[in-house]
C-alpha cells in the first residue's frame, strides 16, 4: 500500500448491511403491536369466564329486595334520583352504584340480562386498570439501571388476569345486588392512577391531584369499602415510590409533602367511615375475642381460597356461637402471625412483598368482622377490593425471573391461568338461579339455617308444601332462636293443613321478636282456619298497629270482620288496604262479597269485575260476579212489578 494510504475501494455490488436504513427517531422505543394489544386481550379474557352470567337471573339472595320488590330505584327520574341520593337501603349509602342499576332498568326494565351484562362490562375494565396499575407500580419496582421498562407489559397482564379470572370474583361479577364491588373499584383503581400520574411528574401537574381526589370521592359514592385506600396510597409512597421511611424519612420534608398529599384522603374516608355506621346500625356485635378470631379466620380463609379455590359457595354463616379456641382458628392465628413475622423479615431484601401483604392486610379490615354486619363468617365478594394486591404480587415474582427463565414461565402462567378460568366459569354456573345457588350452600355447608330457610322459601313457592316444611324444620332445628324461620315453617304447616301445630310456630316467631308482623298476621290466618275468628281478629290488629301498611294483615282482618258480620267495617279496612296496595285481586273479591252481604250487588259486581280483570284464572270472581249480576237483575225485576 504505497504512502501507507488507504486502499482504492473495489467496486461491487452493494450488500444488505450496507443498505440499511436508520430508523426513525423513537422507533426502538416503540413497543412491538402484540404488547400495545395486551390490554385488549386482557379485557377480553376477563370476559369469558363470565359468559355464564348473561343467562342467569335475579337471586333470593337481596336481589328480590334490592330489584324484584323494589320500585324506588326504577329509572332516572327525579323521584329515583332523589330516593338514591337519600336512602340508606339495607345499610348501604352507594347513589352512584343506584344509578348504574337506574340506567339498566331503562335499559332493559327488568330483564337480568342488562343488569349482569352491566356487571361482566365493568370487572373487564377492571381488569384493564389492573393491567395499567401493574405496570407503572412494577416499573417503579425495577432497578434504576434496568432497560426501558418493556419487561414489565406481560407480568403486568398476568397481574391483571390473576386479579380477572380468579373464582372467588365470581360472587362480585354474577350477582347483580354486588354492582357496588365493581364500580367502587373502578373508581379507586382510576384515583390510584391518578395519583401516580401525579407524583411521577413530581407534583407538577395538579391537574391529576384533582382528579384523584374526584374519583376516590365517587368510588365512596359508589361503596364504602374502599375508604383504606388513603392508607393504600401510604403503603405506595414507602415502596415502590420510596418517598417515606428509608433514605427518605418519616418526618422530611419530602415526607410531610406527602401528608400533606394524602390528607384530604384521609378526611373523606374519616367523614365516610362515620356515614357508613350511622348507615349499617350494625346489629349485636361480637366480644372482643370473638372479633379476633373471626377476624383472623377470615384473613387466613381469603389467603387459603386464593390459592387453592376448592369448595367455594355464596355464603359462609356464622355458627350460632363462635368458640374463639376451636381449632379453625387457633390454626388462623398461627397462619396470619407465620405471615406477617415473615413479611417483616423480608422487609429488606422483598419490600415489594412485605408492601403486599400489608396492602392486602389493610384492605381487608373493613371486610374481616372488626364491624359485623350480616350472617357470614367469610365472604368471596369481600376479596374483590384486595385482589389486584395479589395480581401485583405473582407479577413481581415473574419480573424476578431470569431471561432463561421466561418461556418456562410463560408456560406455567398460561396453564394456572387457564385452569382458574375454568373454575370460575364452573363457580358462575352456581348463580344462575336461587335453586342452583342455595343447593350450593348446603352442598358445601348442611348446617347453614339461612340456606335451609331460603330452600323451604324456594319450595313453598313451587306448592312442594312437605319439602319447604323439611328444609324450615331443619332451619329452625339448627337455629331455634331464628325467628324468621319459625314463622315460614309456620306458613307451609298451615298450607298442609296442620294449622296447630302452625300456630305453636308463630307464637314462637313472635316470642323471639316481638315487633314481627308477618307472623302476628299468619298466626291470625291460623287461627281463622281453627274456626277461632275473635283471636284472629286480635293478631291482626297487633299486625296492623306494628306495620300500617300490611296490605295483606289489612284484609285479613276485613274477611275475619266480615265472617262476623260486620260488613261495613270489613269495607272501610278493604279501602285502607287498596289505598296501601292498590290493583289487588284478593282486595277486590272480598270486598265484593262484602257489599253483597249488604246487598248492594252492583258495587259488588264491578270489585268481582276488577278481580277478574287482575286475575283472569280466577273462577271464584267469575261465580261470584255471575251471582252478582243475577242477584242485580232479579231486585230489578222485583222493583219492576212493585211500581204502581
Amino acid at each position: 500500500m504505497p504512502n501507507g494510504g488507504p486502499a482504492p475501494a473495489t467496486a461491487s455490488a452493494p450488500t444488505a448491511a450496507t443498505t440499511r436504513r436508520t430508523p426513525p427517531a423513537g422507533a426502538a422505543l416503540r413497543p412491538p403491536l402484540w404488547l400495545r394489544a395486551l390490554p385488549i386481550v386482557v379485557a377480553l379474557a376477563a370476559l369469558l369466564p363470565f359468559v355464564p352470567a348473561l343467562s342467569a337471573g335475579f337471586v333470593t339472595w337481596d336481589d328480590n329486595r334490592n330489584f324484584l320488590d323494589n320500585p324506588h330505584y326504577r329509572g332516572l327520574g327525579w323521584q329515583q334520583l332523589r330516593w338514591m341520593w337519600t336512602t340508606f337501603h339495607m345499610g348501604h349509602y352507594v347513589p352512584l352504584s343506584w344509578m348504574t342499576l337506574g340506567l339498566d332498568y331503562e335499559l332493559w326494565g327488568m330483564n337480568p340480562v342488562g343488569y349482569h351484562l352491566q356487571n361482566v362490562l365493568l370487572h373487564s375494565v377492571n381488569a384493564v386498570l389492573v393491567y395499567f396499575v401493574a405496570r407503572r407500580v412494577l416499573t417503579l419496582a425495577m432497578p434504576a439501571d434496568a432497560d426501558d421498562g418493556r419487561g414489565v407489559d406481560l407480568p403486568s397482564a398476568v397481574a391483571a388476569l390473576v386479579f380477572a379470572i380468579h373464582p372467588l370474583r365470581v360472587e362480585s361479577v354474577a350477582w347483580v345486588t354486588e354492582r357496588r364491588d365493581m364500580l367502587s373499584l373502578l373508581f379507586a383503581l382510576g384515583s390510584t392512577l391518578a395519583y401516580l400520574r401525579f407524583r411521577a411528574q413530581r407534583g407538577s401537574d395538579r391537574g391529576w391531584y384533582i382528579v384523584a381526589v374526584a374519583l376516590f370521592a365517587c368510588a365512596l359514592l359508589s361503596k364504602a369499602s374502599v375508604i383504606t385506600v388513603p392508607a393504600v396510597l401510604l403503603i405506595l409512597n414507602v415502596y415502590p415510590l420510596r418517598s417515606l421511611g428509608g433514605a427518605a424519612g418519616w418526618w422530611s420534608a419530602s415526607a410531610r409533602r406527602v401528608y400533606m398529599e394524602v390528607a384530604p384522603f384521609a378526611v373523606l374516608a374519616g367523614a365516610w367511615s362515620v356515614l357508613t355506621l350511622v348507615a349499617l346500625d350494625p346489629p349485636r356485635q361480637l366480644g372482643l375475642a370473638e372479633k379476633v378470631a373471626a377476624s383472623a379466620y377470615s384473613l387466613a380463609f381469603y389467603v387459603w381460597k386464593t390459592v387453592a379455590p376448592a369448595d367455594l359457595a355464596p355464603l359462609y354463616e356464622m355458627p350460632p356461637r363462635l368458640d374463639p379456641f376451636a381449632p379453625r382458628y387457633v390454626v388462623s392465628y398461627v397462619l396470619v402471625a407465620a405471615l406477617s413475622a415473615a413479611a417483616v423479615v423480608a422487609r429488606r431484601r422483598r419490600p415489594g412483598a412485605t408492601a403486599a401483604w400489608l396492602a392486602f392486610v389493610v384492605i381487608m379490615l373493613p371486610m374481616v368482622g372488626i364491624v359485623q354486619n350480616g350472617p357470614q363468617l367469610a365472604a368471596d365478594r369481600y376479596t374483590y377490593h384486595a385482589a389486584p394486591v395479589v395480581g401485583l404480587l405473582v407479577g413481581g415474582a415473574l419480573l424476578r425471573w431470569r431471561r432463561r427463565q421466561v418461556a418456562a414461565g410463560a408456560m406455567v402462567a398460561v396453564a394456572g391461568l387457564c385452569g382458574l378460568a375454568v373454575l370460575t366459569w364452573r363457580q358462575t354456573t352456581v348463580w344462575h338461579d336461587s335453586d342452583r345457588l342455595w343447593s350450593r350452600v348446603l352442598s358445601v355447608d348442611s348446617a347453614s339455617s339461612i340456606a335451609q330457610i331460603a330452600m323451604g322459601d324456594l319450595r313453598i313457592d313451587q306448592g312442594r308444601f312437605e319439602e319447604a316444611a323439611y328444609h324450615y324444620g331443619r332451619g329452625v332445628a339448627i337455629d331455634t332462636d331464628y325467628a324468621e324461620g319459625h314463622n315460614n315453617l309456620g306458613v307451609a304447616l298451615s298450607r298442609l293443613g296442620r294449622f296447630v301445630e302452625a300456630v305453636e310456630h308463630f307464637r314462637t316467631a313472635v316470642a323471639l321478636d316481638s315487633g314481627y308482623a308477618d307472623a302476628y298476621a299468619n298466626w291470625g290466618v291460623a287461627l281463622s282456619h281453627l274456626g277461632d275468628h275473635s283471636g284472629a281478629i286480635d293478631r291482626y290488629r297487633r299486625a296492623i298497629a306494628l306495620d300500617g301498611r300490611h296490605a295483606d294483615a289489612r284484609v285479613n282482618y276485613a274477611t275475619a270482620l266480615l265472617r262476623l258480620g260486620q260488613a261495613e267495617a270489613a269495607i272501610g279496612e278493604y279501602q285502607a288496604a287498596d289505598r296501601i296496595r292498590p290493583r289487588h285481586a284478593d282486595t277486590h273479591l272480598n270486598w265484593g262479597a262484602a257489599l253483597a252481604q249488604l246487598g248492594r250487588y252492583g258495587e259488588a259486581a264491578e270489585h268481582f269485575r276488577m278481580a277478574l280483570a287482575i286475575d283472569p284464572a280466577s273462577a271464584e270472581a267469575r261465580k261470584y260476579l255471575d251471582a252478582a249480576v243475577s242477584l242485580e237483575a232479579s231486585e230489578g225485576k222485583a222493583a219492576t212489578r212493585r211500581e204502581p
